[in-house]
């Protein structure tokens, strides 16, 4: 073994970060993200373990609603990724099928996803914990199309910011859902963050679902202005996420790049 010969792997992919913010931002967001969680699951815990009997119902709960949001934005951006390996994109493209009817498609992967994702975990969930979803009602239906639609809004940006830069962006497919979760309070109240934080968690429509899961599983009663306050954010955020698609797209068009992605 020679010294140089290991310094020059180790130089080679050292000179990938210098200029990746992609894989920069890589190095330190997961520790970020683990630690900023569980502190805060930590300080919620210490407050309300005497005085809350339900909390584990509500780990279960935010568990399987929060991988609702998971695998529908996975089910976009993920499968956008399956044509870029496959060098299928170029063909999807120049055939006479429009964008939106490529999005929608989509979607219904992700559709497929989530109903496989949530029939395996509350199956178990009920099965080994006897903890049922299904007691939530006709309010897990709104709740899962408020997920649904918000993962589809991340996975449109996500899916943009590979379209515009390229191979580097795939992590995001990943790692972009995961920033929301700190301030999604899927599994403590938003009442635990520090005051800036809850104002970003006033912006962000998981938050407002998971709020009223918790209100469902221990007062038996949610109050729908949550409901409309997630719907109203995430109509917003899916045309944003939309206009935003189409914008890249066509810019995409305009230099010749989506032959390139993926190379």
């Amino acid at each position: 073994m020679k010294i140089r010969r290991i310094w020059a792997v180790f130089l080679r992919q050292l000179y990938l970060y210098r200029r990746s913010f992609t894989r920069i931002l890589d190095a330190f967001y997961w520790p970020t993200v683990d630690l900023i969680l569980w502190g805060f699951i930590t300080l919620y815990l210490e407050e309300a373990s005497r005085s809350l009997p339900h909390y584990v119902s509500f780990f279960l709960g935010g568990l399987i609603l929060w991988n609702i949001l998971l695998r529908a934005q996975q089910g976009l951006s993920v499968s956008f990724l399956e044509d870029i390996w496959a060098r299928n994109l170029l063909n999807l493209f120049v055939s006479p099928l429009k964008i939106s009817e490529y999005l929608a498609g989509l979607a219904l992967v992700s559709i497929v996803k989530v109903a496989l994702a949530f029939g395996v975990m509350s199956t178990l969930a009920a099965l080994l914990f006897g903890f049922r979803i299904l007691v939530l009602g006709f309010w897990l239906l709104l709740f899962t199309l408020n997920l649904c639609a918000m993962g589809w809004a991340i996975g449109l940006v996500t899916m943009a910011s590979i379209l515009r830069f390229g191979q580097e962006a795939e992590i995001l497919a990943w790692a972009l859902a995961l920033l929301f979760l700190p301030v999604s309070a899927v599994f403590y109240p938003v009442e635990i963050l520090p005051p800036w934080l809850q104002k970003i968690a006033a912006l962000v429509p998981a938050s407002y679902v998971f709020e009223g899961m918790r209100a469902l599983l221990l007062e038996r009663v949610l109050h729908p202005a949550l409901i409309l306050k997630a719907t109203w954010l995430n109509l917003l955020y899916l045309v944003a996420g939309y206009l935003l698609f189409l914008k890249v797209y066509r810019g995409a068009l305009v230099r010749g790049s989506i032959p390139k992605i993926g190379e």
